[in-house]
């Protein structure tokens, strides 16, 4: 029985390509890592966001044998790995800047770890010719990195981990380099890559459009904390953390009081305007004080006809304190008379509302949500 128990156990943590538990870093004072834990499943395409200096890259590298934490453990594809070194691992990792040997041509690049390995020179041209072929830079073997584009040095670089064959891609900032246009063109080819490939990728970033893009799910990383992890929807949509509501899209972020709440919905004070919220099984208490946002998308700005100060559910009045044409939608910012600015993005121009016309805004019930802190 005990046999058959670890037999499944074993089994079972398989699926995971990685498990992180209790990691642990710090540099004098500072904690760049304070007890996270973390699990991803083979095969996923897994993205570490969050503000710079937060600890992304300290984790990616510390999975990637570049960093030894001060405690906790590391296991890959079930295997433990804390005293493993970097070549050791089953982890490829593509590094920030593009980081290719100048003198050395596209092939010559890519097959430069096989070459390490003592692998028959055959077998590496084969290799590296389907690798080409996967990664789009067919025809361009003997160029030198000089005489390539940003995208294409890329592309090699992701060719030459994707080569040896190991289990995880590390990536760290891998379009930080590449302009807007390019950056999007490359989140496609990753994801694609990904799929093809069927590893599992691990992408630090602190790009959230970039994150959206290519992620199967998302852990929000900040001050050398896990705060939060999700699928992209379930991150932008319905953050738990107030953090995440902060960090992730254009959010407007209130403080209030609950006044009453029934198991359909709450009652919260926000500046004398009692605003109603779908109550989706929170832990409250009456007179709690609480945060709340809502999607500047969500909020729907009409002029307002009616000057009495008095309050309504579900409606917050101001003043237009700015609009800004931004292609794809029109930016309002609505200043309220508490002091608060606020963020309105319509999908088309509301024609009639003009800078300094007084404005109510309003929403669905659903569209607010509380957060923990």
């Amino acid at each position: 029985k005990n046999l058959t128990n670890k037999f499944l156990e074993k089994i079972l943590s398989i699926t995971n390509a990685i498990e992180v538990k209790n990691l642990v870093k710090t540099y004098g004072d500072v904690y760049a890592l304070k007890n996270v834990d973390l699990n991803i499943a083979d095969g996923e395409y897994f993205v570490l966001l969050g503000p710079s200096g937060g600890g992304k890259t300290t984790l990616l590298r510390s999975i990637g044998g570049f960093i030894r934490p001060d405690s906790g453990t590391v296991d890959i594809k079930g295997k433990n790995v804390d005293d493993l070194p970097p070549d050791k691992r089953p982890t490829s990792m593509v590094f920030q800047g593009f980081a290719l040997f100048p003198h050395m041509s596209v092939s010559e690049n890519i097959g430069y770890g096989l070459k390490l390995q003592s692998i028959e020179k055959d077998i590496i041209e084969t290799k590296v010719s389907r690798m080409m072929d996967l990664v789009g830079l067919t025809g361009l073997s003997k160029r030198k990195p000089h005489e390539l584009s940003g995208g294409q040095q890329q592309r090699v670089q992701l060719a030459r981990a994707l080569i040896l064959e190991n289990d995880v891609l590390l990536l760290d900032e891998p379009l930080s380099a590449l302009d807007a246009q390019l950056r999007k063109d490359m989140c496609i080819e990753l994801k694609r890559l990904q799929k093809t490939v069927g590893i599992s990728f691990v992408h630090v970033t602190h790009n959230q459009e970039e994150a959206m893009s290519v992620a199967d799910r998302i852990a929000i990383i900040a001050d050398g904390e896990m705060i939060e992890q999700g699928t992209p929807k379930e991150i932008y949509s319905n953050p738990r953390k107030k953090f995440t509501a902060e960090f992730i899209g254009e959010k407007n972020i209130f403080n209030g009081k609950i006044l009453e709440f029934t198991k359909e919905k709450i009652i919260v004070d926000i500046d004398g305007a009692n605003i109603e919220v779908a109550n989706n099984n929170y832990n409250i208490s009456k007179s709690q004080k609480v945060s709340l946002s809502i999607k500047s998308e969500s909020i729907q700005i009409t002029k307002d006809k009616d000057t009495k100060p008095e309050n309504q559910k579900n409606s917050i009045k101001g003043n237009v304190s700015e609009i800004t044409f931004l292609g794809q939608f029109v930016r309002y910012l609505v200043l309220l008379n508490s002091g608060q600015e606020i963020q309105v993005r319509s999908y088309e121009e509301v024609n009639y509302i003009n800078l300094n016309d007084a404005v109510k805004l309003s929403w669905k019930i659903e569209d607010f949500l509380l957060h923990e802190s």
